[in-house]
């Protein structure tokens, strides 16, 4: 491909470079240190850098083209292989060293730095919160796409392929080792299984980690939001509502203890740490003239803390025994209930200094583009390396989009290379630029 450098005059080369240094002045509150300023200054304006985001602009088109396909190809928690499959042929056809499937499902590219002493991890998720047999057909009304997906986190794979497209064909060596990933389970029950997976092995996972997920650039997280899901279930005989009248019933032993979980919830939940929670399924009987056999409910607690977490969760627990005891005290009749507490989420919480390369990094990278980091705390995938203590970090897609976790999921492609060029410059700034071989 013609050099960037031979296409743009010299004149417009230093005008785009002091762009690129004015930028860095309009910081907000967020300080940066002056030797990341420097280092995110000096590299965005390195040739080989200039030339990897002028074919990021370039790519727009392709971008697009592969955001279509691989929101068309379904990948709802546990059933992201075939989407991982295609991943991974673009892997390759972009010229990455190795590729490789993990056990747990995770699709991995690496390619090899100069001199290989650290791994760089670089991903975004495969999977979709969508269930199996959802229409995921891409749509398009003017400039905006229309697809469950779309965005969430569709574009952030792509971002994560424009970006090895950019620096492979503009010649982009770097010092340590860069893995690109399409990382599974994510989303909802997934629990961060992927995540989980690669870091299960400290001696075998990046050491830093650089996530693509969420909305603009200006969105930095670096706090991991923790959680704690349950599968309760309530079961018993079950009968007629009348001719069985005096059996335990399990819908009304999971009201009650709704109820007194909300009651100390509530007062948890009004100071201290941001907490929350919520029953967010429920189901159970057959008919209305029928006591159930079962009553279940689905519950997501979340906090800031790990310490508010784990009071929250006991109290939920000590609330559910408390229901099913209170209503096998009314038995007059059969059986008593039974309860089930089965954890099916368990994301972990922390937070990282921003005085750390990484996340400094992030910042200044950021402020190249005359955009000011913002450090947030949500769940995401960085969660896991967040809680270990791995500098990790979560950054946009770029981009315009809404409705995430909706069938009226939609995006547009408004200076969506921004979000490339940035991911691109952190990557590199964090593995080392490598020098040219005299």
């Amino acid at each position: 491909m013609e050099s960037f450098l031979l296409r743009i005059t010299s004149s417009a080369l230093y005008a785009l470079v002091a762009i690129l240094v004015a930028n860095l002045s309009l910081l907000s509150a967020q300080e940066i240190s002056p030797t990341y300023t420097t280092e995110a200054r000096e590299l965005a304006a390195h040739p080989q850098i200039m030339e990897a985001f002028a074919l990021a602009e370039e790519l727009d088109q392709w971008s697009l083209e592969r955001l279509i396909e691989l929101t068309e190809i379904p990948a709802p928690p546990f059933l992201e292989e075939a989407r991982g499959q295609r991943f991974a042929q673009l892997l390759e056809q972009l010229g990455a060293d190795s590729v490789w499937t993990d056990t747990e499902g995770n699709v991995i590219g690496l390619r090899r730095g100069r001199s290989g002493e650290r791994t760089i991890g670089f991903g975004g998720h495969l999977d979709t919160v969508f269930p199996e047999g959802t229409d995921v057909t891409v749509r398009q009304v003017g400039d905006t796409l229309f697809a469950p997906g779309i965005g969430d986190d569709t574009r952030g794979l792509v971002v994560v392929l424009t970006a090895l497209r950019a620096m492979e064909e503009a010649g982009v060596e770097t010092e340590d080792d860069v893995l690109f990933v399409g990382v599974v389970g994510e989303e909802g029950l997934g629990d961060l299984r992927g995540m989980k997976h690669l870091f299960r092995e400290p001696n075998e996972a990046p050491d830093v980690w650089i996530d693509v997920d969420g909305g603009g650039l200006s969105r930095l997280v670096t706090m991991g939001l923790g959680s704690v899901r349950y599968r309760t279930a309530f079961n018993g005989p079950g009968g007629h509502s009348w001719g069985a009248f005096g059996l335990v019933n399990p819908a009304h032993a999971m009201s009650r203890a709704v109820r007194y979980f909300q009651d100390v919830a509530d007062t948890l939940t009004r100071s201290g740490p941001r907490t929350s929670y919520n029953v967010g399924r429920i189901g159970g009987g057959t008919s209305v003239n029928s006591i159930p056999a079962e009553a279940w409910m689905e519950v997501d607690m979340r906090s800031e803390s790990p310490e508010s977490l784990e009071r929250i969760e006991q109290v939920f627990l000590d609330a559910m025994s408390r229901g099913l005891n209170e209503e096998n005290r009314l038995r007059r009749s059969g059986p008593p209930l039974t309860l089930e507490n089965r954890k099916v989420g368990d994301r972990p919480s922390g937070s990282l200094e921003s005085s750390l390369p990484l996340i400094q990094r992030a910042l200044a990278t950021t402020a190249v583009f005359g955009v000011s980091g913002e450090l947030a705390r949500s769940s995401t995938d960085s969660n896991v390396p967040i809680a270990l203590g791995v500098p990790a970090v979560t950054i946009g897609r770029g981009g315009i989009g809404g409705e995430g976790h909706s069938p009226g999921e939609w995006w547009i492609n408004r200076d969506g290379h921004l979000a490339i060029q940035r991911a691109l410059l952190l990557v590199v700034a964090e593995a080392g630029l490598a020098n040219p071989i005299s």
